[in-house]
């Protein structure tokens, strides 16, 4: 499970990532970025309806993701100076977002996606 204080919950954060933040793409899954003042880095999953119909399946989709996301998040830049002190209000605004085809590939043919896809972003270091 995904920390909360690693949660982006609110619409209205979730409409501004989309409208506002840079895109990246890698495979089946879209990366929404936008820096945010809070120090924190936060992440939301979207799968929807056009990967599969079936809610279990689109559930599974975002429980692999979340576990993905959990243990690189101690890797990412922001973590990083949040725990040496040095963040000062630097933070990142994430949303996953699973095009349709992801369905198909196994936990870790989407964590090599995943790690292409934080480091086209900069988010971790090679």
């Amino acid at each position: 499970m995904l920390p909360k204080l690693n949660r982006l919950k609110k619409n209205k954060d979730i409409k501004r990532v989309l409208e506002k933040g840079k895109g990246f793409k890698e495979g089946f899954l879209i990366l929404r970025l936008l820096p945010n003042k809070l120090g924190k880095i936060r992440f939301t999953f979207i799968v929807s309806q056009k990967v599969s119909p079936k809610a279990t399946l689109r559930n599974k989709i975002k429980r692999r993701l979340r576990e993905l996301i959990r243990l690189k998040i101690e890797k990412t830049k922001p973590a990083r100076l949040i725990s040496q002190g040095k963040a000062g209000g630097k933070g990142i605004d994430a949303i996953i977002i699973a095009v349709p085809g992801l369905e198909n590939k196994d936990f870790w043919e989407i964590d090599k996606t995943i790690n292409k896809l934080l480091k086209r972003a900069k988010i971790i270091e090679e």
